[in-house]
């Protein structure tokens, strides 16, 4: 799961990277409003956190910016302000939730599973499947009935994406975006590089599930039913 944070007081986003960095999820944080938007644009993100008061255009006008686009993309506004009309005036805007500060670490990792329920992306308590095989995202373990192996973060997150698209052929590009961001210098070897290492796991287990490269297009599971 990428989240989006987008937050101006540096010490509060570089600790929010660091708290959901060691929760498994992968973060990008910028730090003014054009920034956020330009990132919230590229439809990469599962979640956003953002606050309202930015510097060159707040959280509000990104959010109603997003939301004409037509990106649905959960989010979950973080600010100071606690009226009951700024919480009000965010939801009606496209908010998902609302958080003001200071807020419990406990309480924004709560909300964020509480979103991503809604959404139908990988939970603590659940598991994606596809055909033979089981991904346990949150414990970055591939299992096949009582035999399983061991993932890096990477190799989880890209078995995530296929099986989340597994009707659709993935490009080298857009498993760029959605694993190290749109303004990375990720080569697209690194992708088939990820890729080698998930067909030796799934290789390890004797899964009828493969990863298919559809040639100058990208990639595509087979072996779901």
């Amino acid at each position: 799961m990428r989240i989006l944070i987008v937050e101006d007081e540096l010490h509060l986003a570089e600790a929010l990277t660091q708290i959901l960095k060691k929760n498994n999820y992968t973060v990008d944080a910028v730090h003014d409003g054009e920034s956020g938007l330009d990132n919230a644009l590229s439809g990469i993100y599962d979640l956003i956190i953002l606050d309202i008061m930015l510097p060159k255009m707040n959280g509000i006008s990104i959010l109603k910016h997003i939301r004409k686009q037509e990106i649905a993309t959960p989010v979950i506004l973080l600010t100071a302000k606690g009226e009951i009309s700024d919480k009000v005036m965010g939801l009606d805007s496209g908010a998902d939730d609302y958080l003001p500060k200071p807020f419990a670490t406990e309480e924004l990792l709560a909300r964020i599973r509480a979103l991503s329920r809604r959404k139908g992306d990988i939970l603590p308590d659940s598991s994606l499947k596809y055909g033979d095989i089981e991904l346990d995202a949150l414990n970055l373990k591939l299992s096949k009935d009582s035999k399983d192996v061991k993932l890096t973060l990477k190799e989880s997150e890209l078995l995530e994406f296929l099986m989340l698209r597994k009707n659709i052929v993935t490009s080298k590009e857009l498993i760029i975006e959605k694993l190290w961001g749109f303004d990375s210098e990720v080569e697209p070897n690194n992708v088939e590089v990820y890729i080698s290492f998930l067909r030796k796991k799934l290789s390890f287990l004797n899964s009828k599930v493969s990863i298919v490269t559809v040639r100058g297009v990208g990639y595509i599971l087979e072996g779901g039913n």
